[in-house]
Protein backbone atom coordinates (compact mmCIF):
# COMPACT_ATOMS: atom_id res chain seq x y z
CA UNK A 1 0.00 0.00 0.00
CA UNK A 2 2.50 2.12 0.92
CA UNK A 3 4.33 1.74 -2.63
CA UNK A 4 0.96 2.31 -4.52
CA UNK A 5 0.89 6.06 -2.41
CA UNK A 6 4.79 6.93 -3.48
CA UNK A 7 3.81 5.97 -6.86
CA UNK A 8 0.45 8.26 -6.83
CA UNK A 9 2.69 10.81 -5.12
CA UNK A 10 5.57 10.67 -8.08
CA UNK A 11 2.87 10.88 -10.68
CA UNK A 12 0.84 13.86 -9.49
CA UNK A 13 4.06 15.56 -9.03
CA UNK A 14 5.16 14.89 -12.80
CA UNK A 15 1.88 15.52 -13.99
CA UNK A 16 1.59 19.12 -11.92
CA UNK A 17 5.30 19.37 -13.63
CA UNK A 18 3.96 19.37 -17.17
CA UNK A 19 1.40 21.44 -16.43
CA UNK A 20 3.70 24.26 -15.52
CA UNK A 21 5.96 23.96 -18.54
CA UNK A 22 2.69 23.80 -21.05
CA UNK A 23 1.40 26.61 -19.24
CA UNK A 24 4.82 28.68 -19.61
CA UNK A 25 5.22 27.82 -23.36
CA UNK A 26 5.00 30.82 -25.25
CA UNK A 27 1.80 31.02 -27.32
CA UNK A 28 3.56 31.73 -30.73
CA UNK A 29 6.72 31.07 -31.69
CA UNK A 30 9.23 34.08 -31.70
CA UNK A 31 8.91 35.34 -35.35
CA UNK A 32 12.08 34.64 -37.66
CA UNK A 33 11.15 37.38 -40.08
CA UNK A 34 14.33 39.51 -41.08
CA UNK A 35 11.87 42.62 -41.30
CA UNK A 36 9.89 43.14 -38.01
CA UNK A 37 10.22 47.22 -37.70
CA UNK A 38 9.57 49.63 -40.56
CA UNK A 39 10.22 53.42 -39.88
CA UNK A 40 8.10 55.28 -42.52
CA UNK A 41 9.74 58.97 -42.78
CA UNK A 42 7.54 61.96 -44.24
CA UNK A 43 9.61 64.39 -46.11
CA UNK A 44 10.14 67.70 -44.62
CA UNK A 45 7.03 69.62 -42.40
CA UNK A 46 6.35 72.50 -40.63
CA UNK A 47 8.22 75.47 -41.49
CA UNK A 48 9.92 73.31 -44.14
CA UNK A 49 7.14 72.93 -46.90
CA UNK A 50 9.47 71.27 -49.33
CA UNK A 51 8.89 71.83 -53.36
CA UNK A 52 5.80 73.49 -53.91
CA UNK A 53 3.17 73.15 -57.15
CA UNK A 54 0.61 75.24 -58.19
CA UNK A 55 -1.10 74.66 -55.76
CA UNK A 56 -0.20 71.71 -53.50
CA UNK A 57 3.17 71.18 -50.86
CA UNK A 58 5.43 68.17 -51.13
CA UNK A 59 5.18 67.88 -46.98
CA UNK A 60 1.53 67.61 -47.37
CA UNK A 61 1.52 64.87 -50.16
CA UNK A 62 4.63 62.89 -48.46
CA UNK A 63 2.55 62.82 -45.17
CA UNK A 64 -0.70 61.99 -46.60
CA UNK A 65 1.24 58.29 -48.65
CA UNK A 66 3.05 57.96 -45.36
CA UNK A 67 -0.05 57.84 -43.04
CA UNK A 68 -1.75 55.52 -45.95
CA UNK A 69 1.15 53.35 -46.28
CA UNK A 70 1.22 52.76 -42.64
CA UNK A 71 -2.37 52.04 -42.49
CA UNK A 72 -1.96 49.36 -46.02
CA UNK A 73 1.05 47.46 -43.57
CA UNK A 74 -0.36 47.37 -40.23
CA UNK A 75 -4.22 45.93 -42.20
CA UNK A 76 -1.88 43.53 -44.26
CA UNK A 77 1.07 42.33 -42.00
CA UNK A 78 -0.15 43.30 -38.74
CA UNK A 79 2.91 41.68 -37.09
CA UNK A 80 5.12 44.05 -38.74
CA UNK A 81 5.53 47.14 -36.44
CA UNK A 82 5.16 50.20 -37.71
CA UNK A 83 6.52 53.78 -36.71
CA UNK A 84 6.54 57.38 -38.49
CA UNK A 85 9.12 59.79 -37.78
CA UNK A 86 6.17 62.29 -37.97
CA UNK A 87 2.90 62.34 -38.18
CA UNK A 88 1.26 65.54 -38.18
CA UNK A 89 2.69 68.74 -39.92
CA UNK A 90 5.60 69.09 -37.34
CA UNK A 91 9.42 70.09 -38.45
CA UNK A 92 12.02 67.21 -38.10
CA UNK A 93 15.86 67.75 -38.52
CA UNK A 94 16.85 65.09 -41.04
CA UNK A 95 20.17 63.65 -38.37
CA UNK A 96 16.87 62.71 -36.07
CA UNK A 97 15.01 61.12 -38.42
CA UNK A 98 17.46 58.29 -39.58
CA UNK A 99 18.21 58.74 -35.62
CA UNK A 100 14.59 57.28 -34.69
CA UNK A 101 15.25 54.79 -36.64
CA UNK A 102 18.37 53.40 -35.45
CA UNK A 103 16.58 53.93 -31.90
CA UNK A 104 14.05 51.60 -32.66
CA UNK A 105 16.17 48.67 -34.13
CA UNK A 106 14.08 49.30 -37.87
CA UNK A 107 14.50 46.75 -40.10
CA UNK A 108 13.73 49.31 -43.22
CA UNK A 109 13.52 53.10 -43.23
CA UNK A 110 11.21 54.20 -46.05
CA UNK A 111 11.19 58.49 -47.06
CA UNK A 112 8.41 59.40 -48.98
CA UNK A 113 9.07 62.79 -50.97
CA UNK A 114 7.73 64.78 -54.43
CA UNK A 115 10.22 65.76 -57.27
CA UNK A 116 10.38 68.81 -59.15
CA UNK A 117 12.25 71.01 -61.39
CA UNK A 118 12.52 74.55 -62.78
CA UNK A 119 13.17 74.01 -66.11
CA UNK A 120 10.25 72.08 -67.13
CA UNK A 121 6.70 71.67 -66.95
CA UNK A 122 6.12 68.37 -68.42
CA UNK A 123 8.71 66.07 -66.82
CA UNK A 124 7.02 63.47 -64.76
CA UNK A 125 7.87 59.61 -63.73
CA UNK A 126 8.46 58.23 -59.92
CA UNK A 127 12.43 57.46 -58.73
CA UNK A 128 13.72 55.75 -55.81
CA UNK A 129 17.73 56.64 -54.68
CA UNK A 130 19.34 54.71 -52.38
CA UNK A 131 22.67 56.51 -50.65
CA UNK A 132 25.49 56.30 -52.68
CA UNK A 133 28.09 58.30 -55.51
CA UNK A 134 25.44 60.45 -57.75
CA UNK A 135 26.82 59.74 -61.26
CA UNK A 136 24.48 62.81 -62.99
CA UNK A 137 23.98 66.34 -62.32
CA UNK A 138 20.40 65.52 -62.22
CA UNK A 139 21.05 63.16 -59.15
CA UNK A 140 23.15 65.86 -57.85
CA UNK A 141 20.38 68.25 -57.69
CA UNK A 142 17.47 65.77 -56.38
CA UNK A 143 20.05 65.41 -53.52
CA UNK A 144 21.27 69.44 -53.19
CA UNK A 145 17.67 70.21 -52.78
CA UNK A 146 16.47 67.40 -50.36
CA UNK A 147 19.52 68.24 -47.98
CA UNK A 148 19.20 72.36 -47.90
CA UNK A 149 16.89 71.55 -45.50
CA UNK A 150 19.40 71.76 -42.65
CA UNK A 151 19.96 74.90 -43.99
CA UNK A 152 16.94 75.48 -41.47
CA UNK A 153 18.55 73.73 -38.71
CA UNK A 154 20.35 75.51 -35.42
CA UNK A 155 23.85 74.64 -35.47
CA UNK A 156 23.98 72.57 -38.77
CA UNK A 157 27.47 72.83 -39.27
CA UNK A 158 28.50 71.01 -36.19
CA UNK A 159 25.50 68.27 -36.51
CA UNK A 160 26.66 67.16 -39.67
CA UNK A 161 30.27 67.78 -39.58
CA UNK A 162 30.76 71.00 -41.54
CA UNK A 163 28.91 69.67 -44.46
CA UNK A 164 28.08 72.24 -46.63
CA UNK A 165 24.73 71.40 -48.92
CA UNK A 166 25.39 73.60 -51.58
CA UNK A 167 29.01 71.47 -52.23
CA UNK A 168 29.14 69.08 -54.80
CA UNK A 169 32.31 67.31 -53.07
CA UNK A 170 30.47 67.04 -49.89
CA UNK A 171 27.70 64.86 -51.14
CA UNK A 172 30.16 62.89 -52.66
CA UNK A 173 32.16 62.31 -49.32
CA UNK A 174 28.34 61.15 -48.24
CA UNK A 175 28.60 58.38 -50.37
CA UNK A 176 31.08 56.12 -48.18
CA UNK A 177 28.32 55.63 -45.89
CA UNK A 178 25.31 53.00 -45.88
CA UNK A 179 27.53 50.69 -48.02
CA UNK A 180 26.85 47.43 -45.39
CA UNK A 181 23.03 48.05 -46.76
CA UNK A 182 23.20 48.75 -50.51
CA UNK A 183 22.54 45.42 -51.54
CA UNK A 184 19.05 44.91 -49.63
CA UNK A 185 18.66 49.15 -50.38
CA UNK A 186 18.78 48.57 -54.15
CA UNK A 187 16.70 45.01 -53.86
CA UNK A 188 13.95 47.14 -52.31
CA UNK A 189 14.12 50.12 -54.28
CA UNK A 190 14.13 48.22 -57.98
CA UNK A 191 11.00 46.83 -56.46
CA UNK A 192 9.58 50.10 -55.62
CA UNK A 193 10.07 51.44 -59.16
CA UNK A 194 8.79 48.06 -60.74
CA UNK A 195 5.42 48.08 -58.31
CA UNK A 196 5.00 52.12 -59.78
CA UNK A 197 4.88 50.86 -63.47
CA UNK A 198 2.70 47.54 -62.66
CA UNK A 199 0.17 48.74 -60.20
CA UNK A 200 0.03 52.41 -61.23
CA UNK A 201 1.02 52.45 -64.65
CA UNK A 202 3.52 55.38 -63.90
CA UNK A 203 6.12 56.20 -65.61
CA UNK A 204 9.86 54.68 -63.55
CA UNK A 205 12.74 57.36 -63.94
CA UNK A 206 14.59 54.08 -62.30
CA UNK A 207 16.30 53.32 -59.19
CA UNK A 208 19.52 55.71 -58.70
CA UNK A 209 22.19 56.71 -56.18
CA UNK A 210 23.19 60.24 -54.34
CA UNK A 211 24.06 61.25 -51.40
CA UNK A 212 21.34 62.09 -48.86
CA UNK A 213 21.43 63.07 -45.26
CA UNK A 214 18.50 61.52 -44.15
CA UNK A 215 19.87 58.26 -45.22
CA UNK A 216 23.40 59.35 -44.11
CA UNK A 217 23.59 57.75 -40.87
CA UNK A 218 20.37 54.67 -41.01
CA UNK A 219 21.73 51.57 -39.80
CA UNK A 220 19.22 49.19 -41.90
CA UNK A 221 18.19 48.89 -45.85
CA UNK A 222 17.33 52.76 -46.42
CA UNK A 223 15.35 54.21 -49.60
CA UNK A 224 14.15 58.10 -50.62
CA UNK A 225 10.83 57.95 -52.80
CA UNK A 226 10.29 60.83 -55.26
CA UNK A 227 6.60 60.18 -55.89
CA UNK A 228 6.32 62.46 -58.73
CA UNK A 229 6.86 65.93 -60.03
CA UNK A 230 4.61 68.53 -58.31
CA UNK A 231 6.14 71.24 -61.08
CA UNK A 232 4.45 69.29 -63.91
CA UNK A 233 0.50 70.29 -63.38
CA UNK A 234 -1.15 66.76 -64.02
CA UNK A 235 1.31 65.06 -61.50
CA UNK A 236 0.80 67.71 -59.34
CA UNK A 237 -2.92 66.82 -59.58
CA UNK A 238 -2.82 63.23 -59.31
CA UNK A 239 -0.38 63.36 -56.39
CA UNK A 240 -2.71 66.01 -54.26
CA UNK A 241 -5.62 63.78 -55.09
CA UNK A 242 -7.30 60.82 -52.55
CA UNK A 243 -6.86 58.37 -55.29
CA UNK A 244 -3.44 59.01 -56.43
CA UNK A 245 -2.01 59.31 -52.94
CA UNK A 246 -3.94 55.82 -51.98
CA UNK A 247 -2.44 54.29 -55.32
CA UNK A 248 1.29 55.33 -54.49
CA UNK A 249 0.72 53.90 -51.21
CA UNK A 250 -0.25 50.77 -52.47
CA UNK A 251 2.50 50.22 -55.17
CA UNK A 252 5.23 50.83 -52.05
CA UNK A 253 2.98 48.39 -50.19
CA UNK A 254 3.20 45.72 -52.76
CA UNK A 255 7.12 46.42 -53.11
CA UNK A 256 6.97 45.99 -49.33
CA UNK A 257 4.95 42.77 -49.78
CA UNK A 258 7.85 41.64 -52.11
CA UNK A 259 10.73 42.51 -50.38
CA UNK A 260 9.47 40.96 -46.93
CA UNK A 261 8.85 37.64 -48.54
CA UNK A 262 11.99 37.18 -50.17
CA UNK A 263 13.81 38.65 -47.15
CA UNK A 264 12.25 35.94 -45.28
CA UNK A 265 12.88 32.86 -47.30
Amino acid sequence: MLKVLKLVIVGSCLLTSLAFVFQNEPLSPKSNSKVNTVVIDAGHGGKDPGTRGRRTKEKDVALAVALELGRKIKDETPEVKVLYTRSTDVFIELGERSAFANRNNADLFISIHCNATPRSRSVRGTETFVMGLHKTEGNLEVARRENSVILQETNYKQKYKGFDPNSPLAHIMLANYQSAFISSSLRFADHVEKKFQSVSGRESRGVKQAGFLVLWRAAMPSVLIETGFLSTPDEEDYLSSEDGQAEVAESIHQAFKLYKSEMDR
